[in-house]
């Protein structure tokens, strides 16, 4: 695996990790202010979402933090540690998330309104907070704003399709669209 140092080494980069606690995240820098992700394991396994709003942070060399609020009202902080293949994120999901994880399991994009309708009709407080460590289990190199990383809703065996090099080409693009 590459090493990381700079913001701009991290920018571009395309991973899939799972959580100490078994959930599967794909998840992808698309550009500085930016990312795609596809969930394929958790209590909301089926969920994807593109261009997402961030924050992105370099805390040193090789050491990121991405933070946001998702339209669901959910909390997230990611510190990637890529050149240990680890990360530590924490969730924090909403009680109504919680209670009715169905409605997020959508592509998010198509489904904004149901999201910030949903937080408005079910209950908020307590949130359920998700502490866990990850160890990341692909990197791939997929560059900025390359549209084919997230394109499609997540199917079983997926995230091992990326890893064998089913899914993408030599120049990062979907083999079967």
């Amino acid at each position: 695996m590459k090493q990381f140092k700079t913001l701009a080494d991290f920018v571009g980069t395309h991973f899939i990790y799972t959580y100490d606690n078994g959930w599967e995240y794909e998840w992808y820098a698309k550009n500085d202010h930016t990312v795609d992700y596809r969930i394929h394991g958790g209590m909301v396994a089926g969920r994807w979402v593109k261009d997402q709003e961030v924050q992105m942070d370099l805390l040193t060399e090789g050491v990121y933090k991405i933070t946001w609020t998702e339209p669901t009202g959910t909390d997230v902080a990611l510190d990637f540690l890529p050149n240990e293949e680890k990360l530590h994120g924490t969730i924090f999901f909403p009680k109504w998330v919680e209670e009715h994880p169905e409605i997020t399991v959508t592509f998010q994009n198509e489904h904004i309104d149901e999201m910030l309708a949903a937080r408005e009709k079910y209950e908020t407080y307590p949130k359920l907070v998700v502490p866990e460590f990850a160890k990341i289990t692909y990197a791939g190199e997929a560059g900025e704003d390359n549209e084919d990383v997230i394109s499609e809703a997540p199917y079983e065996g997926m995230p091992d399709d990326i890893r064998n090099g089913n899914y993408y080409d030599k120049n990062y693009r979907r083999i079967n669209k």
